[in-house]
C-alpha cells in the first residue's frame, strides 16, 4: 500500500531508504491487524498472555530495565532560535539535530519491519483535532497507538485530502541510553525518538504530538495545549459542570478524571472525558471550551486499587496492556496497592525472593494501556467536536506542608501566576531522585515545547480573546501531619473539595480573603461522615505568613530564571502576594 499525498510519499519513501527495513507495513488498527500483531508478540516472546478468565484479550509486556520512564535530560527542542526553547527545555540546533538524527537512524531498521502509522488527535469531526503518522520499528508501539488514538484508515485519509500532519520517526535502537535521543523540531512539524520503548518517548502521539509540538502550535494560534485531565460533574439536579485539572504526573490525575463520589454524595455523578491531555479553544460563545485528544489511558498501574479509583481498576480487567508490573500464581497482573496475593514473578520477570520488599515487585511506573471506551464513566462529550465548556481550572501538586488543600485565584491572571508557581515532589514517572521538590508550571515542566516566559504571556493574552473566562483554582491532597501521615483522606472524598470549587465557579459559596487567594470559609467543605475534625480541616485551609515567607522568596528564585521574558504581569501579582505575606 501506498499514498496518494505527496509528502507523505516521499517521508516514507526517505525514511525506508534511510532505515533499510526489511518489510514494510502500513497499520489501521482493526481487530484483524491487532491480532495479527499481538500473536507475532506473544510467538516472540515480547508480549506474555494474562490469565483469560480473569483478564481477558490482556497482556504483559517487559520493557529494559533502562527504559522504563520518560528521559528529561535527553529530550530536546530543535529550532533556529535558542531563545525560543527557554531554559525549561533542552536545546539542539535544527542543524546539529538532523545530522545525529541521520547517522542514529542510518540502516537502523535492519532486519525489522517498518510499520507505517496514520492516527488523528482529538474526534474526526472536531476541527481542533490534529492528523500524524508515526513510523516505528515497534510492534508494541503500534498496538498502544490503536488504543491511545484514532488510528486508522480514515487519518490517512484525512491527510490525503491535503490536512495537515505532523510526521514521528521512531526507532528502538539498541535501548542504549549512550545512543537514546528525543528531538523535537516545532518549526518543522517532526518528532524522532530513537533507543527508548518507553511510551513517553516513543507513542509519540502523545507527550511529544499532543503537549510539546501542540503547546508550540497552539501559541501561533491562540489555543492551550495541556497537560489536564477533563472531568464533567453532575450534581442531583442533573446540572453538569466540567472541570479541567493540571496536576504532575502520579499526582491523582486518573484518579480525579474517574472520582466515585461517597455515599454521602447519593445523586453525584462524575463523568470522565480525559484523564492527562486537554487542548483549549475559544468558542463562539466566548468561553474556553476542552477536548481530550486522546482515545485512551496509559495510567500508572500502582496505587490503583478497588478502594482508591474503582473505576480504572474494573476498566484494566480485560482488553489491556500491562507494562512492567508483577505476576501472582495464577498468572494475573500484580502492583503495588492492589488487593490481591503476592506475586511470585517480578516485573523483569524473576522469581519473587522473600526479603525482597514489595518495591521491588512492581516496578513504580509500571503501566496499562486501555481504551477510552473501557471506562465505565467514559462521557459521549468526549467526542463532541467541539469540545465541552470548563467553567474551572485547577491546578495542583504533591505537598507535604504549607499549600492549602485549595484556593481560589483572586482573577484570571493571578490565576496564571498559581500555575506558574507549581511545585511538587518528583514521581517515578520520570527518571530521578523520587520525592524531591522541584517547580513544575501548570504541569508542564517537561511538556512545554518553548520558552516558560513566552508561554506565560500566552496564558495571560487568553482574558483578551475569552469574554466568560473559568475560574482558576489550586488543590492539594497531599497534606501530611506530623507523623507522616496524609491529613485529607482523597480519591473520592475530593467530591467535597470540588463542590466548593463548582459554587465558586457560579458565583456563590463563601471564602475568607488571604494573601494568596480565597480558602474556604469554616463549614463549606462538607465533612459529614469523616473521622478528620474541623479544627483539623482548617488548619490545613490556613494560609500562614511564616511558611509563605520561604514559599515567596522560592518563587521569586524560579520565576528570575525566565527573565527577562516573565510577564510583567506576573511580577505584578507577586509583589501583591509578597506585600500582604511580609505586612
Amino acid at each position: 500500500m501506498s499514498t496518494s499525498n505527496a509528502s507523505l510519499k516521499n517521508w516514507v519513501t526517505n525514511v525506508a531508504e534511510l532505515t533499510n527495513p526489511d518489510k514494510i507495513k502500513w497499520c489501521f488498527g482493526n481487530d484483524e491487524e491487532v491480532k495479527e500483531i499481538t500473536d507475532q508478540m506473544l510467538r516472540s516472546g515480547d508480549l506474555h498472555r494474562l490469565n483469560p478468565e480473569k483478564y481477558p484479550n490482556s497482556y504483559l509486556y517487559r520493557s529494559d530495565p533502562n527504559d522504563v520512564a520518560r528521559t528529561e535530560h535527553l529530550t530536546f527542542v530543535c529550532t533556529k532560535d535558542k531563545d525560543d526553547v527557554g531554559p525549561n527545555n533542552n536545546w539542539m540546533s535544527v542543524e546539529d539535530a538532523y545530522k545525529k538524527s541521520e547517522n542514529l537512524f542510518s540502516n537502523s531498521m535492519k532486519g525489522r519491519t517498518m510499520y507505517i502509522v496514520p492516527y488523528c488527535m482529538g474526534p474526526y469531526a472536531s476541527p481542533y483535532a490534529r492528523l500524524g503518522v508515526e513510523i516505528t520499528d515497534s510492534p508494541y508501539v503500534v498496538l498502544n497507538m490503536a488504543k491511545m488514538t484514532r488510528m486508522g484508515l480514515k487519518a490517512k485519509e484525512l491527510i490525503e485530502k491535503g490536512k495537515p500532519f505532523i510526521k514521528g520517526l521512531h526507532c528502538t535502537g539498541d535501548l542504549s541510553l549512550e545512543k537514546r535521543l528525543i528531538l523535537h523540531f516545532p518549526e518543522d512539524g517532526e518528532i524522532h525518538s530513537f533507543s527508548s520503548g518507553y511510551g513517553g518517548n516513543a507513542l509519540l502521539g502523545k507527550k511529544c504530538h499532543a503537549l510539546r509540538l501542540a503547546s508550540w502550535q497552539a501559541k501561533q494560534e491562540g489555543w492551550l495545549a495541556e497537560h489536564m485531565l477533563i472531568v464533567g460533574i453532575e450534581n442531583p439536579e442533573g446540572e453538569k459542570t466540567y472541570v479541567a485539572a493540571a496536576f504532575p504526573s502520579a499526582c491523582g490525575k486518573t484518579n480525579l478524571a474517574m472520582l466515585v463520589p461517597p455515599k454521602e454524595y447519593k445523586g453525584w455523578k462524575v463523568w470522565t472525558i480525559g484523564d492527562d491531555i486537554a487542548w483549549l479553544n475559544v468558542g463562539e460563545d466566548g468561553r474556553l471550551y476542552a477536548i481530550n485528544p486522546e482515545a485512551g489511558f496509559f495510567g500508572v498501574a500502582p496505587g490503583t486499587s478497588k478502594k482508591t479509583n474503582p473505576r480504572a481498576y474494573d476498566m484494566i480487567t480485560a482488553n489491556t496492556i500491562f507494562t512492567n508490573v508483577a505476576l501472582t500464581t495464577d498468572n494475573t497482573p500484580w502492583w503495588e496497592g492492589k488487593d490481591s496475593e503476592l506475586p511470585t514473578v517480578n516485573w523483569k520477570g524473576e522469581e519473587c525472593l522473600k526479603g525482597d520488599g514489595k518495591a521491588y515487585f512492581a516496578h513504580p511506573n509500571s503501566r496499562f494501556t486501555v481504551s477510552s471506551k473501557n471506562c465505565k464513566s467514559y462521557s459521549k462529550d468526549g467526542e463532541s467536536p467541539y469540545g465541552v465548556p470548563i467553567s474551572a481550572i485547577i491546578f495542583g501538586g504533591r505537598r507535604p506542608s504549607r499549600i492549602p488543600l485549595v484556593y481560589e485565584a483572586k482573577s484570571w491572571t493571578h490565576g496564571v501566576f498559581v500555575g506558574a508557581s507549581v511545585c511538587s515532589q518528583t514521581t517515578a514517572a520520570a527518571t530521578g531522585k523520587i520525592g524531591v521538590l522541584r517547580h513544575d508550571p501548570m504541569a508542564m515542566k517537561p511538556f512545554c515545547g518553548y520558552h516558560f516566559g513566552d508561554y506565560w504571556a500566552h496564558w495571560i493574552r487568553m482574558k483578551d480573546k475569552c469574554r466568560l473566562l473559568p475560574k482558576v483554582f489550586h488543590v492539594n491532597w497531599f497534606r501530611k501531619d506530623e507523623h507522616g501521615k496524609f491529613v485529607w483522606p482523597g480519591f473520592g472524598e475530593n467530591i467535597r473539595v470540588l463542590e466548593w470549587i463548582l459554587k465558586r465557579a457560579k458565583g456563590t459559596g463563601e471564602a475568607v480573603n488571604t494573601p494568596i487567594g480565597y480558602v474556604p470559609q469554616t463549614g463549606e467543605i462538607n465533612i459529614d461522615g469523616l473521622k478528620i475534625k474541623p479544627e483539623t480541616l482548617q488548619e490545613i485551609c490556613d494560609v500562614l505568613p511564616s511558611g509563605w515567607k520561604e514559599e515567596c522568596e522560592e518563587i521569586e528564585s524560579y520565576l528570575k530564571k525566565f527573565e527577562p521574558k516573565v510577564p510583567r504581569e506576573l511580577w505584578i501579582e507577586f509583589e501583591k502576594i509578597k506585600k500582604d505575606v511580609y505586612t
